[in-house]
């Protein structure tokens, strides 16, 4: 019997639209658990991992490579990433088994047209994040119901409520990880034996784009390098359109 028959729901409605349920049903379950359930069973051939391939993203490829090499992993690439992220990139694919991993990429004449001086990032840098990551994202899940996020509720305020499974638009957006420590994560490193992203030895713990990212100081909020001195926390990419700063 397969999860989505054991948890049949109790009307007609079906459940797996219904991150309310889903999160009842998977509150016990494992990290491992709730990705193997999404992956044969919720939305076999309809989901996608999207990863940034930044400090902590390993582990959750590791996990997504025990269960299925060839699920689809996209990678946004804005043009303003570090060449470390580009190379852990390609370290983590071939280590790890990965067979499609996707690299997609902001539109070239949307680029021209809204950041022909590459500065939007310094008097816009919501609608530098659209045009650079939400676009390219919505354009990369077209087909999927669902995929999978490295997001943990320890990593900022704004996280400290995250669930598993979550409503995104018409899609599904799933978090293995949400209730996982630092100290979990770094035991779960330790354990596989993961390659570090070669930029957290060097002071930092998320890392985005070049011109956004900054070293963070002992005892600061992890993601306090992100946007640092703005009120900005989020891409854009895990919020609704009408709270991405985009305007649309």
């Amino acid at each position: 019997m397969t999860v989505v028959e054991a948890l049949e729901p109790a009307s007609d409605t079906d459940f797996r639209v219904e991150p309310s349920r889903l999160n009842i049903r998977f509150s016990q379950r494992d990290a491992n658990e709730i990705i193997a359930a999404a992956v044969h069973d919720l939305f076999p051939g309809r989901i996608a991992l999207v990863s940034s391939f930044g400090a902590e993203s390993a582990v959750l490829l590791h996990l997504v490579s025990t269960v299925d090499r060839s699920l689809p992993v996209v990678f946004l690439d804005t043009g303003r990433l570090f060449v470390e992220t580009l190379e852990y990139r390609t370290l983590l694919t071939n280590r790890l088994g990965l067979t499609d991993v996707r690299t997609v990429t902001p539109d070239p004449e949307r680029l021209i047209s809204t950041d022909p001086h590459r500065a939007l990032w310094m008097t816009k840098p919501d609608r530098c994040c659209h045009i650079r990551k939400t676009e390219p994202l919505a354009r990369a899940l077209a087909g999927f119901e669902a995929w999978f996020t490295g997001r943990k509720r320890f990593q900022n305020g704004t996280r400290a409520e995250l669930e598993h499974f979550e409503a995104d638009g018409e899609r599904i957006k799933i978090n293995p990880l949400a209730k996982w420590s630092a100290e979990t994560l770094k035991a779960y490193v330790a354990r596989h034996e993961l390659p570090a992203h070669p930029l957290v030895g060097k002071g930092y713990p998320s890392i985005g784009c070049i011109p956004c990212t900054s070293k963070v100081k002992p005892g600061e909020d992890q993601r306090s390098g992100r946007w640092r001195g703005q009120e900005k926390t989020e891409c854009g990419i895990h919020l609704p359109p009408e709270m991405d700063g985009s305007g649309i």
